[in-house]
């Protein structure tokens, strides 16, 4: 049985004293939870107060937001995925919706920044996903398979070998408006299909989260579907009581 993950991406959100209050509320209220991986992305200026914090604590690990393409040198302003797992980080959230629209980071750039975190001995957590025009228009399964191609092309068969998937259909992002379980479900399967054609062993103990308005009221349906491993939690992550509640609805045993 595949150990759910629940990550909470913290994005572009809070100062010191809001995080470090954050942090504490998380601590305390995971006591006694067991059966599930519990981590963090914090924006980078706060990862070192992270896992310093963390260090004590091995039940919450530390992951990076992103990472570059590059592995170091003349690129002022990135973070190399080598200095991440320097500071203590164990995943690099990678292809993030809001990286791919935002930023205009291509398939081609993603794959390159998976590659990088596979280097640096990080768990890359790769974001796919389709938005509302794509799905509008029937095409989820080919966005899917054309971001999931584009890794396979950079690292080869083996790619997921150790890494993490993340179906976050961009329209249910941060809307309120998440996909039903059987709607999830169904792309999360076909993601584990698309992986077993190239290894049935990593897709066997792929772990594929769901992201997109997930909350501690749906969490325990969406993480009860065969393939759902978890979440990648954005807003309900920056209320202890609400984030834990998802991470508790997540156990197993």
């Amino acid at each position: 049985m595949r150990q759910p993950l629940v990550m909470g991406n913290w994005k572009m959100n809070g100062r010191r004293s809001t995080v470090e209050t954050l942090l504490k509320g998380v601590i305390a209220e995971i006591s006694g939870l067991s059966g599930v991986e519990i981590a963090v992305c914090p924006p980078y200026p706060y990862l070192g107060l992270v896992i310093e914090r963390l260090a004590a604590n091995e039940a919450v690990a530390c992951g990076a937001q992103d990472v570059s393409a590059y592995a170091d040198g003349a690129y002022t302003g990135d973070v190399s995925a080598g200095m991440a797992r320097d500071v203590g980080c164990r995943f690099a959230i990678i292809g993030h919706s809001e990286r791919r629209t935002l930023f205009g980071e291509s398939d081609t750039v993603v794959a390159q920044k998976f590659a990088r975190a596979l280097a640096a001995d990080l768990t890359p957590v790769l974001c796919v996903g389709e938005t509302a025009a794509e799905r509008d228009a029937g095409r989820t399964q080919e966005v899917v398979l054309r971001q999931l191609s584009a890794v396979f092309r950079e690292c080869g068969s083996g790619a997921f070998e150790r890494a993490v998937v993340a179906y976050e259909p961009v329209w249910a992002i941060g809307t309120g408006r998440a996909a039903s379980p059987d709607e999830a479900q169904s792309v999360h399967r076909y993601i584990r299909d698309v992986i077993a054609q190239q290894s049935a062993q990593a897709a066997g103990r792929l772990r594929i989260l769901y992201g997109g308005s997930v909350k501690a009221q749906n969490a325990r349906e969406l993480f009860g579907q065969d393939d759902i491993d978890g979440g990648l939690i954005g807003g309900a992550s920056l209320v202890a009581a609400d984030f834990v509640g998802i991470c508790r609805a997540a156990c197993i045993g």
